[in-house]
């Protein structure tokens, strides 16, 4: 009996510190383990994220994943996501991380864990030629476009709910590159987007007949990498993968690579100053 008891203790034991250890575990441990990163990106977001003409995702977000991928020694799973697909993306546990260019909202925070920033956006007014776009002021004049989901459509409903410009002139597309097309098809005079999407869109060769306007006013755009909310020992090993982007020189070096200048002093001062 006595035997009985010691092997039962002993069976008890290994139970309870096998549940403390699935309960200790942490999604760090889980991606080193399984050699694969799945990493989501917005793939209709160039220079962040889209597809080369060998239909290869590519961009500055795309980098960042497989840089994460490359320090953590395992391999890089890029998948394409909607800005609408970002969070639900998370917890359905389809992605492990999301470089998706995403606004640290408070709203957002509720949902899932931010890093620290790793970019800062302007938002910005691309719109045909001939069309009246002196101020930000203007768009109530006109036929506003905005894809879904986004923090430049948040700010544009704020600014013009606080007007009293209505919403009677607005549509929301599911997708960047459908705002992008109803722009171009003309069901729409004029889009809000960041400024380095709209500059990709100028110099390629398809909107010579557009132009780049005002900014949303009194707003900077700041973005973080996106993990489950509850995974502090990713998020952490997250934040100094970030730190390390700016330390090593790579943020210099992607940000010539996809945009042609080194990064701003101001922008590595305004990533170190929202760590």
């Amino acid at each position: 009996m006595k035997l009985v008891k010691k092997v039962s203790l002993v069976v008890a034991s290994m139970t309870v510190m096998g549940a403390l250890s699935t309960a200790n575990a942490d999604k760090l441990d889980d991606v080193i383990k399984s050699g694969t990163l799945n990493c989501g990106v917005v793939l209709d977001f160039p220079p962040m994220g889209y597809t080369d003409k060998d239909n290869k995702a590519t961009g500055f977000d795309v980098d960042y994943c497989n840089d994460l991928a490359k320090a953590l020694g395992v391999e890089s799973n890029v998948l394409n996501l909607t800005w609408g697909d970002r969070i639900p993306s998370l917890i359905s546990a389809k992605t492990d991380v999301v470089v998706g260019s995403t606004s640290d909202t408070l709203e957002r925070a509720k949902s899932v864990g931010f890093t620290y920033p790793y970019f800062v956006f302007k938002f910005q007014v691309l719109s045909k030629k001939g069309v009246k776009m002196d101020s930000f002021e203007d768009l109530k004049n006109v036929k506003v476009g905005v894809a879904l989901g986004t923090t430049y459509e948040t700010e544009y409903f704020k600014y013009a709910d606080s007007q009293g410009w209505g919403r009677d002139n607005y549509t929301s597309f599911k997708s960047e590159n459908d705002a992008y097309l109803g722009l171009y098809q003309g069901k729409i005079d004029a889009l809000i987007s960041t400024n380095t999407n709209i500059a990709t869109k100028l110099t390629s060769g398809q909107f010579d007949d557009f132009v780049a306007g005002p900014y949303v006013p009194n707003y900077d755009d700041v973005v973080g990498l996106i993990a489950k909310r509850d995974e502090l020992a990713w998020i952490n090993y997250l934040n100094l993968f970030l730190v390390h982007q700016i330390r090593d020189g790579r943020l210099n070096e992607l940000h010539i690579k996809h945009f042609g200048t080194p990064v701003s002093p101001d922008m590595v001062q305004a990533l170190r100053d929202n760590k």
